[in-house]
């Protein structure tokens, strides 16, 4: 009995493990200052490296004051290598009705972090920290 509930701990910890690992493919745009006010804070200012969730994501505010570790994965414009090589850590402070499913909605700033600005829009990764 005491092996079968090690074993089930153990695979309950794996898969915990597993899921929290798992990225999310989507698409990443950006906008600019002011960012305040946002849906989130109001006029509170929670800095430049801050993202706006899609709808769902945003999820009548629950994602407020989450963070993502996105990195850019590729283009979808005429900037054939848009990514810098680097990830950013965002704050989610804002919602972005405009935005598809899986979308984020960077500040320029942290946007700048991961791609080139002149790509407009970029695949990403994104993960929650």
């Amino acid at each position: 009995m005491v092996f079968m509930t090690r074993a089930l701990i153990l695979v309950s910890m794996v898969a915990c493990l597993t899921s929290i690992a798992h990225a999310i493919a989507g698409q990443a745009t950006f906008y600019t200052p002011p960012y305040v006010p946002s849906a989130c804070f109001g006029n509170g200012d929670r800095g430049v490296m801050i993202a706006a969730a899609n709808i769902g994501l945003f999820a009548n505010r629950t994602a407020c004051g989450t963070r993502y570790r996105v990195t850019c994965t590729g283009t979808t414009s005429t900037v054939l290598q848009p990514c810098t090589g680097n990830s950013v850590d965002v704050t989610i402070v804002d919602v972005c009705v405009s935005c598809a499913q899986n979308q984020l909605d960077l500040s320029q700033e942290a946007f700048a972090v991961i791609a080139n600005p002149d790509a407009g829009r970029i695949n990403i990764e994104y993960v929650r920290i």
